[in-house]
């Protein structure tokens, strides 16, 4: 006879075995966060029942799904701005975060590629896929972890070479107006910086300027070591903020492999521009000529990821758009303070021929005593003096008002002037190597020094001769 218990044991057993059963094909539900769009004015947006963080991006619903990113929050409520047009989008659509857009895909697959600012190929390949992500906004450097500016760097430009002489790691300005030679001058240091890996940012510029960048500035040899982001005007002020980030931190990356890279951003005044936008969406209150706090407080975390570090270096250059050529302008005022350096083109000597236009009196390279001999430092002095003089007495000479003779310097200066414009002077197909750079500044140098150590030129009567007036800047 069956013991009762025997029995219902079975029974109970069965029965667990079907549970199980009925459990292991149940999946557990995941939990799906959305919200919903409750109010779109301009470019802010703003989103009910959603809790992500600042800098994430979210999807929103529509006919053709939009883009957008967290630029901040206000009660309950989370702020976007979108990346693109706002057009379809309705009241109530579902907003959706997107996983991982804070980081970035980098890898050798990078080299020879033109991309936006989120990372879609604008050459009409296929999207690069790299197999190591980086933060795009990278990460905070131990100030005690970066290397020192020991290493000269060549450039390709003879007046930089000379008189301003680059370190390899250092962060440079290049200050100008409109229409005075920033992107033909950052073109040729493209083509003839001596780097490993050229990374370029195009923010905010003409839609054209990119393939003539492309095609012109860098050529198929070029590229094939250069990765460009590029992020029009006509493209949303996140595109463009975004566009920077990305760059420099494909920088980082490539510098973390020990190779020195060569960082062109152009430019960094219209990246301020974008984020101002930002910060305005945002609510944030304008204090400086419309510029929101968050424009001064981004710029150094953005220029501080430059600089060498470990056996790899990033050499930083950014262009600087002074309005109505005002060297004062909040931006450039901020820049001058981060940069390590800045170099100012005239917009009178773009006028008169002189290209490229560098004010030397204007420019400075804080590295170069730490990089130079004191052989070029005092070559480099006695250029900028003599350069110094002739431009504070140039009204005088110009109207004639000044008698060859009166000052023995500033005869001098009237006298190698045109040496001086020389040695500025480069056409834009011709690079200058370190070597002839230094060689033409020392010849320059010699011709004043013995210049310099002879008499004046004495007429019959015992007057000085007068001085010539120096041929025009071509």
């Amino acid at each position: 006879m069956t013991d009762p218990s025997s029995i219902r044991r079975a029974q109970f057993g069965r029965f667990g075995h079907r549970v199980d059963g009925v459990a292991a094909k149940l999946a557990t539900p995941t939990p799906v966060e959305t919200g919903q769009l409750v109010h779109l004015s301009g470019m802010r947006l703003e989103v009910a029942g959603l809790r992500s963080p600042i800098g994430s991006r979210c999807r929103i619903d529509a006919r053709m799904p939009v883009d957008a990113e967290v630029i901040g929050f206000q009660g309950d409520r989370l702020v976007l701005m979108c990346e693109g047009g706002a057009e379809g989008l309705k009241p109530g659509a579902l907003v959706h975060p997107l996983t991982g857009s804070d980081r970035v895909p980098v890898g050798n697959e990078l080299l020879g590629r033109v991309i936006d600012g989120a990372g879609r190929p604008l050459d009409n390949l296929t999207t690069p896929l790299g197999a190591v992500t980086v933060p795009l906004r990278g990460e905070p450097l131990n100030p005690m972890d970066r290397g020192g500016l020991s290493q000269p760097m060549d450039v390709g430009i003879r007046a930089i070479n000379s008189l301003l002489t680059v370190a390899r790691g250092q962060r440079l300005g290049l200050f100008a107006g409109s229409g005075v030679g920033k992107s033909t001058l950052l073109g040729m240091m493209t083509r003839f910086t001596e780097a490993d890996v050229v990374v370029v940012g195009l923010v905010g510029e003409r839609g054209r300027e990119v393939r003539e960048f492309v095609e012109d500035s860098l050529g198929p040899e070029g590229l094939k070591k250069a990765v460009v982001v590029a992020t029009p005007a006509d493209t949303s002020p996140l595109m463009r903020v975004a566009g920077c980030w990305r760059a420099t931190a494909i920088a980082e990356y490539f510098r973390s492999q020990g190779l020195n890279v060569l960082l062109l951003v152009d430019s960094l005044t219209r990246f301020a521009q974008a984020q101002r936008e930002i910060g305005l969406a945002a609510g944030e209150p304008p204090v400086s000529r419309g510029y929101t706090p968050s424009v001064f407080s981004v710029m150094p975390n953005l220029i501080e990821r430059a600089g060498n570090l470990g056996s790899g270096s990033i050499t930083a250059i950014y262009t600087v758009l002074t309005e109505g050529d005002d060297l004062q302008d909040p931006i450039a005022d901020a820049a001058r303070a981060i940069l390590d350096g800045h170099v100012v083109l005239s917009r009178r000597m773009a006028d008169s021929g002189l290209f490229p236009a560098i004010d030397i009196e204007a420019s400075i390279s804080r590295a170069m005593l730490q990089i130079t001999d004191s052989d070029q430092q005092e070559q480099v002095r006695r250029v900028r003096d003599i350069h110094a003089t002739y431009q504070a007495n140039r009204d005088l000479i110009s109207m004639g008002a000044y008698r060859g003779g009166s000052d023995p310097k500033i005869d001098l200066a009237i006298r190698h002037q045109e040496g001086i414009a020389k040695l500025i002077e480069q056409a834009i197909d011709q690079p200058a190597d370190f070597t002839s750079s230094l060689d033409a500044l020392a010849r320059l140098d010699a011709a004043m020094e013995q210049d310099a150590s002879q008499p004046p030129p004495v007429a019959g009567n015992g007057q000085a001769v007068p001085v010539s007036q120096p041929p025009a800047l071509r």
